[in-house]
């Protein structure tokens, strides 16, 4: 998923019975104001509009997730901070996003998944410290978009064929999947000498 669809998910978006995960907006920030900045979209594309599995580890992980966010829900009582969505309609009145406010009004509810302890929803804001752990301590120069490709090129070596993994990721071109998403190492580029090298079987003669 990409970064601002799965900041944007909501409780509503996970269905642990069937073990889907539906992909439909993604969120962004806009200039502060007093009553938030975080806003819920559109996906990036029509095609980008989705249903992603959910694997025994995500399960395993999301279930537990769940359950210690409803431990801070009794934990901090009323200081819990809670949203609601508040339509934003451009100048002909077509609803275009959503403003997500801290609210505690039960009209237009919305349970963000991943938030602070308390509550608080800071969109993508909340992974800038562990990534900034990650660069500085661990030395890993890499973006939590960068798991995306990752996670592309690895189904691809495993023999997940291209198309799959495409609809995954959300892509209207196999191109896109192909062009910018798979990386291609050294250690790749050599297996693939030697095995033509194999397969043709050169022999070489003292």
């Amino acid at each position: 998923m990409r970064t601002g669809e799965v900041f944007a998910l909501t409780w509503d978006d996970i269905d642990f019975n069937n073990r889907i995960i539906k992909i439909s907006k993604t969120v962004y920030a806009k200039d502060k104001e007093e009553n938030g900045r975080w806003y819920l979209g559109t996906t990036k594309a029509v095609d980008s509009q989705r249903e992603v599995y959910i694997c025994d580890t995500l399960y395993s992980v999301l279930s537990d997730y769940k359950k210690i966010q409803n431990y801070y829900k009794k934990e901090y009582g009323k200081k819990y901070k809670r949203y609601i969505l508040e339509e934003v309609k451009n100048k002909y009145g077509k609803l275009v996003e959503y403003k997500i406010i801290e609210n505690n009004s039960k009209r237009n509810k919305v349970e963000m998944v991943f938030t602070r302890n308390n509550g608080t929803y800071s969109g993508t804001d909340v992974i800038r410290y562990p990534f900034k752990i990650i660069h500085k301590e661990l030395g890993i120069n890499c973006r939590f978009y960068d798991l995306r490709g990752n996670f592309a090129t690895k189904a691809l070596r495993i023999g997940i064929e291209l198309k799959d993994i495409s609809k995954v990721l959300g892509h209207s071109k196999i191109e896109t999947t192909e062009n910018y998403y798979i990386i291609s190492s050294m250690d790749n580029l050599k297996k693939v000498c030697e095995s033509i090298e194999k397969e043709i079987d050169i022999k070489i003669v003292d």
